[in-house]
């Protein structure tokens, strides 16, 4: 099988830092595999903050779901070392968009993985149920609005 290749954008709008902690590693005395995706999470939920939201429900009155996932490992991380993680949101289309990560260990600098999460917008349904719904313009206008002020 061939071994993903991901390459990353040349800027990131939005950073957070997350420390590794004893319950992310795993008996091999690094960063677990399944506990990569829970960084991912809480750093997505601090970039839906950063926009002005509460977190991944109550995006102009949607809730943002995770569709795909795609992650590269770069190297290994250990406890004690803390993740700088960055991302810019990507590859819009009609229902959502790619959110593009990359961690570093905050010290050294050395990329720990990249990827992207696929999320999709999703309202409640008439009758019951949630269903897929379009990128609101307002959250576009908020993304726009801090993206220009990171530049």
């Amino acid at each position: 099988m061939a071994r993903l290749q991901f390459e990353l954008p040349a800027q990131f709008i939005f950073s957070t830092d997350i420390p590794i902690y004893i319950s992310h590693v795993n008996q091999g005395g690094h960063l677990d595999n399944a506990q990569l995706l829970t960084l991912v999470s809480e750093a997505r939920v601090r970039f839906f903050r950063w926009l002005g939201y509460p977190g991944e429900i109550g995006v102009e009155g949607l809730t943002i779901v995770v569709g795909d996932m795609l992650a590269q490992y770069k190297s290994e991380a250990f406890y004690g070392e803390t993740m700088q993680v960055d991302m810019l949101p990507d590859d819009f289309n009609k229902y959502g968009f790619d959110l593009v990560f990359r961690l570093r260990d905050q010290a050294s600098g050395r990329e720990v993985a990249r990827g992207k999460t696929g999320v999709v917008f999703v309202g409640d349904a008439p009758g019951g149920g949630k269903k897929v719904s379009t990128v609101p313009e307002a959250f576009m206008a908020r993304l726009r609005a801090r993206q220009g002020a990171h530049h």
